[in-house]
């Protein structure tokens, strides 16, 4: 991507063989851009897209030299392209699998950059240390949530070691098919959060009847109590109070326990992202997003790993990423994902049919594609080493995808339960996302928006946009924040305490 660094210029070009440029700022109509040659004929709102050549009606629209949609109508250099003239329709790809797959050059162990983490007695490390409470069944929800309250700022002053007491509530866990895919589907989430690695302590609470029965759960996912994994069911102790009390006791001595944990000096190999967008724009597929892909790229050769997900804001630009597959089985991996989520959405009036949010349109993207050819550029320039279903444990270093809805809360707690011990999330129209036990850093992708929301950003990348700083600049200022923030600095999520909240295991199946 060429931006031109003179401010003046109101359109940012991306690609030589495009047909279209990026308003950089509000443009009036009539306005001159010499750079193209062109006099605007509509007004053009910031982020949104110019016609730079003549497009027949039919013809196709090329950003970053990728087709997004093609000409509702014959365009003239100079018309506003958005919703109304510039359609979706399927077209032929061709997938290449793995013929651009490139095995990323790793440093050696001892350039890799570090960062000081929680060690944890299977190798890993934590960028946070823990207590998570969990239920079973949305019945032990307030039980949970009056155990996590108690334990406060004051109660957990005389444990520094330990980052939070965390109740995990979600709706599921009863009233629904008591086999098959969505139960397993809850329990193995559940599980990738108890055994995550920044997750020093575990308790679960059960009713005693649910669906989700306490005991068949620990049992399908190898989970055994001890020390820090204890459980206690409401039916057997008396009732809630009973549970709450209980629940304090068993918490009290975990948080003896886990303050023991110091952090230590760890290899960036042992970070693992998350890659996250919400409230895109026009923007965010040429600052935020790639500019995090160029930081997936730093940490990859230094052997960690990013996860990339949302699998329907994928779709479109499936091509680009199944050549850049390892092998060909891997690529058809993720193709099954897509055709899955196809038939899944057939008929509906859903995201992955064309029309994205109303605010992913003020912002300048005109359908799921341009939407997908944005997002997928967090994931850099690396091959993708394997295509992991939702909250399956990642054990592949380097990039990876994750099958995950579009939707943030439900994706990132994929990521997570997979072991993703950060998440990063860029943001055009200012998402105020924020998770636990794994930090958020927020990536704004333009800096009026961070400057409207600099309480909940932690990095403005619309530096680049700005001319002020270039993708690979901007790319070792995230990689840098990565690390301080997995050392222990606050993101600005963290700040505000937002993330207990937006625990959401994907709800899939029939309820009853």
């Amino acid at each position: 991507m060429t931006i031109d660094t003179q401010i003046r210029n109101p359109v940012i070009r991306l690609d030589p063989a495009d047909n279209v440029a990026v308003a950089r700022e509000d443009i009036a109509a009539g306005t001159e851009i010499p750079s193209e040659g062109i006099k605007t004929n509509h007004d053009i709102p910031m982020g949104h897209k110019v016609a730079t050549h003549a497009i027949a009606k039919g013809d196709p629209v090329r950003k970053y030299d990728t087709t997004i949609g093609f000409a509702g109508e014959d365009i003239v250099p100079g018309d506003w392209l958005h919703t109304h003239n510039v359609l979706m329709d399927d077209f032929q790809k061709d997938y290449r699998y793995a013929q651009d797959y490139v095995a990323a050059e790793l440093l050696p162990p001892e350039q890799r950059a570090t960062f000081m983490g929680y060690p944890r007695a299977d190798g890993r490390y934590g960028t946070r240390n823990m207590i998570g409470i969990f239920i079973t069944v949305n019945c032990a929800a307030t039980v949970a949530r009056k155990i996590s309250r108690y334990f406060d700022e004051e109660r957990l002053a005389d444990y520094p070691n330990v980052d939070g007491v965390v109740a995990f509530i979600h709706e599921q866990g009863c009233g629904m098919e008591q086999t098959g895919e969505p139960l397993d589907l809850l329990r193995r989430t559940l599980a990738g959060y108890i055994r995550h690695p920044n997750t020093a302590g575990a308790l679960v609470c059960s009713l005693g009847c649910e669906r989700n029965n306490l005991s068949k759960f620990m049992e399908a996912e190898s989970l055994a109590t001890g020390k820090m994994l204890r459980t206690v069911t409401m039916q057997q102790i008396g009732g809630t109070m009973n549970a709450v009390e209980e629940g304090k006791a068993v918490i009290r001595e975990m948080l003896e326990e886990a303050n023991k944990i110091e952090r230590e000096t760890a290899s960036a190999e042992h970070i693992m992202i998350g890659l996250q967008c919400g409230g895109s724009d026009g923007f965010s597929g040429m600052s935020a997003n790639p500019a995090l892909g160029k930081a997936v790229d730093i940490l990859v050769r230094n052997g960690g790993t990013a996860i990339l997900s949302e699998t329907s804001e994928l779709y479109g630009i499936e091509h680009t990423l199944t050549s850049r597959a390892k092998s060909e089985t891997v690529g058809r991996q993720f193709i099954d994902r897509i055709n899955w989520w196809l038939e899944y959405n057939k008929g509906r009036d859903t995201q992955i049919n064309g029309t994205v949010s109303p605010g992913n349109q003020a912002g300048g993207l005109a359908n799921v594609i341009e939407k997908s050819l944005g997002g997928s550029k967090k994931g850099g320039s690396t091959g993708i080493n394997a295509v992991y279903e939702y909250a399956y444990p990642v054990t592949e270093k380097g990039l990876v995808l994750m099958d995950t809805p579009g939707f943030d809360p439900v994706s990132a707690t994929g990521q997570i339960a997979g072991g993703a011990n950060m998440i990063c999330f860029t943001t055009g129209r200012g998402s105020c996302f924020g998770s636990y036990p794994s930090p958020t850093i927020k990536l704004a992708s333009n800096s009026t928006m961070y400057t409207r929301m600099h309480g909940d950003m932690d990095i403005n990348c619309g530096k680049v946009i700005d001319g002020e700083k270039t993708l690979d600049e901007m790319g070792e200022e995230i990689f840098e924040k990565i690390l301080a923030v997995a050392s222990g600095e606050q993101s600005k999520s963290e700040l505000l305490g937002v993330g207990e909240e937006e625990f959401a295991p994907w709800q899939i199946g029939v309820l009853s």
